[in-house]
């Protein structure tokens, strides 16, 4: 029953405009996040790093905006992950969005490899400064998790938060890279870090960058709706979210990611 029911989602429009809500929004974001971080020669300066959190933070805020209410603006594999963890999308759902942002990601790289200036070597690939890979996993984790809750809490369908969600979660992006830039270069989202490394071929430290953020994302999630703000569906009933056991099954438990977004983002 929930493998008919996950198949049945991949055949709804929504689902695919979501999924390529997903990939446009990652190639524009790594688009203008990496023309920032390489646009420059002063690459020494904190001048520069101010101007990359920026980019980073003002890209994430302006897309929440304009697809948000397509596929809730996940734009990051930790992301993601978290929501799923916290039982607000499918399984297949996740898996989809996450191989849309790895793609959108290594085509907005690709792009800014095409047009660099020839004096330009740089992609902006994440690598650790003067710290070790220990080191890089605890700030990239940090950095995440508070990336993570900031998602959490601004598109929780219990609070209000007016229309300073997509802000928000764009000012928690720069408070990330204002933090985490001068140490590993600030990934925070798997899917920005794996772009530039495949187009540069440096997979230094790389997996820093993906076990970081990722378990940064799941643990933010269970913090949040298992101890700071718990829901009141049993665990069980969550669950069935995980398989697509919504709106097609007789159990009335709806698929956030095609049914609910709309309204998450709409309070926001």
């Amino acid at each position: 029953m929930s493998m008919c029911a996950a198949m049945s989602e991949m055949k709804t429009w929504e689902f695919w405009r979501a999924v390529l809500a997903e990939c446009l929004g990652m190639i524009i974001l790594v688009f203008i996040g990496l023309s920032a971080a390489i646009g420059d020669q002063n690459n020494s300066y904190p001048d520069h790093e101010i101007k990359v959190a920026f980019a980073f933070g003002l890209a994430v805020a302006t897309l929440a905006q304009c697809i948000g209410h397509v596929s809730g603006a996940h734009l990051n594999p930790a992301i993601t992950v978290g929501l799923l963890a916290s039982c607000h999308m499918s399984l297949l759902g996740a898996i989809f969005y996450m191989i849309a942002q790895i793609l959108g990601a290594v085509a907005g790289s690709a792009i800014v490899y095409g047009i660099r200036p020839e004096t330009t070597h740089s992609l902006g690939v994440n690598k650790l400064n003067g710290i070790t890979p220990n080191q890089g996993f605890g700030v990239e984790f940090l950095l995440t998790l508070q990336l993570v809750m900031c998602v959490l809490a601004v598109t929780d369908k219990r609070r209000d938060v007016g229309g300073f969600g997509p802000l928000a979660i764009g000012l928690s992006v720069g408070l990330g890279h204002l933090a985490g830039i001068s140490y590993t270069g600030c990934g925070i989202n798997p899917a920005r870090s794996f772009g530039p490394a495949v187009i540069q071929k440096c997979f230094d430290d790389h997996w820093v960058y993906w076990a970081g953020p990722m378990s940064g994302g799941v643990v933010a999630a269970l913090l949040y709706y298992s101890l700071l703000v718990p829901r009141d569906e049993h665990i069980s009933v969550q669950a069935q979210v995980l398989f697509c056991c919504g709106s097609t099954m007789e159990n009335g438990i709806r698929e956030p990611l095609l049914e609910d977004v709309k309204d998450r983002w709409s309070r926001t």
